[in-house]
């Protein structure tokens, strides 16, 4: 049952909110392990019609909910209009519809429900596309994180996988970033953490 999956993992005061929607539209729903490419996943399965979201382990509950309420507006979007883009004006606006009985004191704290509320007016593909939301959020992570690449500069660089990269540009969940090594460009995606030079 999903309510024993999700319980402990989203604030308590949105427990009940969760169940409602996932009970106006039903889907299979599973924890993942830690992905550094996403958060969550919405996936629909045509052969059997089934619709089916993920969401990560290792997110504190409000990133959780936060990932969990944006995958619930893909399988809504998915409903209404297949051609759809995944992240286009219909998407947000069912994202911004599902958030907002939920942008509140009593589900996050007042740190996350600033840069939250400004993030929902015109809400990004993820999360990690909007520095000042990461930042509000890891501030309520079990353990300290080594900063993403969303949260560095242009230009900046940075090691991941034991390479080393220059920050070139933000394209939606990815950056654009130049290996310095062998000069190619690869798109990594903004939620991996990273090391600096600092």
């Amino acid at each position: 049952m999903i309510e024993d999956q999700i319980k402990g993992r989203v604030p308590d005061s949105a427990l009940d909110y969760c169940l409602q929607v996932y009970l106006e539209a039903p889907f299979t729903f599973r924890i993942s392990g830690q992905r550094s490419s996403k958060l969550g996943d919405y996936r629909f399965d045509p052969r059997v019609r089934s619709h089916a979201i993920t969401v990560n382990e290792d997110l504190n509950p409000y990133q959780f909910l936060i990932t969990y309420i944006h995958e619930v507006a893909h399988r809504r979007v998915h409903e209404q209009n297949r051609r759809q883009k995944p992240h286009g004006i219909h998407w947000k606006r069912e994202f911004q519809r599902l958030m907002l009985p939920i942008l509140h004191p009593e589900v996050f704290p007042e740190e996350v429900l600033r840069p939250l509320a400004r993030h929902m007016k015109n809400p990004k593909a993820s999360a990690a596309a909007d520095p000042n939301l990461i930042s509000a959020l890891r501030q309520f992570d079990s353990e300290e994180k080594k900063p993403t690449l969303a949260q560095l500069p242009i230009n900046e660089e940075f090691e991941f996988k034991r390479r080393w990269f220059r920050k070139l540009e933000v394209k939606r969940t990815r950056a654009l970033c130049l290996d310095l090594q062998n000069q190619k460009r690869y798109l990594v995606p903004l939620i991996v953490e990273i090391r600096t030079r600092g």
